[in-house]
């Protein structure tokens, strides 16, 4: 086996081991360890209510006894649709707990995307929030679901809020009666009828199951990516021995991030659980109120994406906010350019690193250092244990040397098994336990890795190759800008060429002129955008993570009209 990354030590971060020795343990004993360890620390921490892992534990396993008893096991895909709420913690431990497969799915999926995802997954359960049950009604009878458990914000409001909710949800309109019956059961309920007592389940964490982790639909078809409990286990290990910091029991972290991404799954929840922290649940991310929580919580972690920090930077009174408690941030799901990490560290006082990953990958496999050394634009050195190859763009075989562009595969414990009933695709993406990321990459002589940029985001416009992040990168230099992002566009004459789209600061105006000419001064000719287009919002994922395809579709529909 082939390869560079964790071969080269030499610039290899100090106080992180070289590989790792991974416990033959499922995801749910993390949470048995935590809670053995430290039961009366504060596990969650939702609307102002607290759970400790004691309280936490107990909740699993009575739901686990729930879901025993209404007929799930082993293998059996269980798909859970909920913000990042206790329930959703709950779910996703109690179903891993039977051995069963959690199927993570965003709350805003379009009923296309739902129905897709419920029978390619031949999910015959569902647990769910209440006001997205007319969506679920709508797709129920073209899927396998026999199994309907809804719960509501409510139900893990501490007193009074839980008593006010119902009144404030609908006047606000925020409120769906579910009818009684066809199959569905409280959530609240089946907990407070089960003892905690579920069945002994064999688990062989190499090869069993935890996660059907669908891919976001950016580049096509969404595919499971199968994720093992020893998959997921050995990811958060290496995110956890990445941060020598990171204080067992003594962490508080803002679970900003989806836990139905993969992402937020892993560093975020599944990380708060095997280092005992305390997480602050956050179903949807609104600025004034995640910088009112980290100012009363005192949050010492905030794992996010690049939007994040820059929606903490723009905020017009963020001097009003005591963020001093913020001790390490890692950006991922998007390039962090250094303008944003640069203001979010003034700001804070703390460390905002830059990360890779890959939901295939579960998801982490590159990071930044913790310490004081800086490698501007660069994703940072592979985790623990975790290989990396660079091929050559045309044949995905002929490896490329130091300084040379090339698609990035990665070997390691964090790879999936392959796609949910997608062997074709498997084959494609997995080549001898090597991954192919589709990502284009470069590593330098210290085994540093920069992401050039997607293999299919490669804009080649009159003869010329273009990578976007290089001129995203000079976007942001620019003082006026808040948010860029650029792609190639449908060209008569040279096939594509680049357009950006800018959201310009707050009170701040610019025109088409003026951003070209600052381009022109900091790039080649051929990579400076031919067209700008100035606007109020961007299309986004959940995570944050910019939506380059949808504007390519935009112009493409605009073009063909």
């Amino acid at each position: 086996m082939t390869g560079t990354g964790v071969d080269n030590f030499e610039y290899y971060p100090q106080g992180v081991p070289r590989s790792l020795d991974y416990p033959d343990i499922s995801v749910y004993q993390l949470l048995e360890r935590s809670e053995g360890k430290y039961p009366d620390n504060t596990a969650t921490i939702f609307m102002g209510g607290k759970m400790t892992f004691r309280q936490l534990k107990n909740k699993v396993d009575r739901f686990a006894a729930a879901l025993h008893h209404i007929g799930i096991k082993k293998g059996d895909r269980v798909v859970i649709m909920l913000p990042n709420c206790p329930q959703a913690v709950i779910s996703y431990y109690a179903v891993l707990r039977l051995g069963a497969v959690a199927v993570m799915t965003n709350p805003l999926y379009m009923e296309r995307e739902l129905s897709h995802q419920l029978r390619d997954a031949d999910s015959e359960t569902i647990i769910f929030l209440d006001l997205l049950y007319p969506k679920i009604n709508k797709v129920k009878d073209d899927t396998p679901l026999k199994n309907f458990i809804v719960t509501g914000i409510k139900d893990f409001l501490p007193f009074p809020l839980n008593l006010i909710y119902p009144f404030k949800a609908k006047k606000d309109g925020q409120w769906v009666d579910i009818p009684a019956g066809q199959g569905i059961t409280g959530f609240k309920s089946l907990i407070d009828k089960y003892p905690p007592n579920p069945p002994a389940v064999d688990i062989n964490p190499k090869e069993d199951l935890a996660l059907l982790q669908y891919t976001g639909g950016t580049t096509g078809l969404s595919k499971g990516a199968m994720l093992t409990h020893g998959n997921l286990v050995a990811n958060v290990m290496q995110v956890s021995a990445w941060w020598p910091e990171v204080r067992q029991g003594k962490e508080i972290l803002l679970a900003a991030l989806p836990f139905f991404h993969v992402y937020g799954m892993t560093v975020a929840m599944n990380f708060c659980v095997y280092n005992a922290a305390a997480m602050i649940l956050v179903p949807r991310f609104e600025i004034n109120n995640v910088l009112k929580l980290i100012q009363k919580y005192r949050a010492t972690l905030f794992p996010g994406a690049p939007t994040m920090y820059v929606a903490v930077n723009s905020h017009p009174e963020i001097k009003k906010y005591d963020l001093s408690s913020i001790r390490l941030c890692l950006s991922g799901a998007a390039p962090l350019p250094v303008e944003v990490r640069d203001k979010f560290e003034e700001i804070t006082g703390g460390r905002l690193l830059e990360g890779y990953g890959l939901t295939e990958t579960s998801p982490v496999t590159h990071s930044n250092p913790v310490n004081d050394q800086r490698y501007v634009g660069s994703i940072g050195f592979p985790l623990p244990d975790t290989r990396c190859k660079l091929v050559d763009i045309e044949t995905g075989q002929d490896e490329v040397g130091p300084g040379q562009p090339g698609e990035l595969c990665i070997y390691g414990p964090q790879v999936m098994k392959g796609y949910w009933n997608m062997p074709e695709e498997t084959a494609k993406c997995l080549q001898n336990g090597w991954l192919h990321t589709g990502d284009i990459a470069q590593v330098d002589d210290k085994g540093l890795y920069y992401i050039v940029d997607r293999k299919k985001d490669l804009v080649i416009a009159g003869g010329y190759n273009i990578y976007p992040r290089e001129v995203e990168e000079v976007l942001y230099e620019h003082p006026k800008v808040k948010e860029a992002v650029v792609a190639g566009v449908p060209d008569k004459y040279r096939g594509e060429t680049l357009k950006a789209y800018i959201i310009l600061k707050d009170n701040e105006t610019a025109s088409d002129q003026e951003i070209i000419k600052f381009c022109q001064e900091r790039l080649a000719k051929y990579k400076v955008p031919k067209k700008i287009e100035f606007r109020q919002e961007l299309p986004k994922t959940m995570v944050g993570k910019i939506l380059r395809r949808v504007l390519v579709e935009e112009e493409r529909k605009a073009t063909s009209e």
